[in-house]
């Protein structure tokens, strides 16, 4: 899989960052959260990101 880094909080690699794939996918990249309450599938996982950075990917017409 080729993914493409299109949008971070920071310039580092341990922010939370959105990616594109040539799946035609995006991988998100975060927190993993576990006080959600939430039932999750065994195969699924959930991040948790900060609104700034779908903001701002969407100000920068990536997403």
């Amino acid at each position: 899989m080729k993914v493409t880094k299109l949008v971070s909080t920071c310039d580092i690699t341990d922010c939370p960052t959105i990616y594109a794939t040539d799946r035609g996918t995006f991988l998100v990249q975060g927190e993993t959260p576990t006080d959600h309450g939430l039932q999750i599938p065994a195969h699924e996982t959930l991040v948790e990101i900060p609104m700034e950075l779908l903001q701002k990917a969407v100000r920068d017409n990536l997403i």
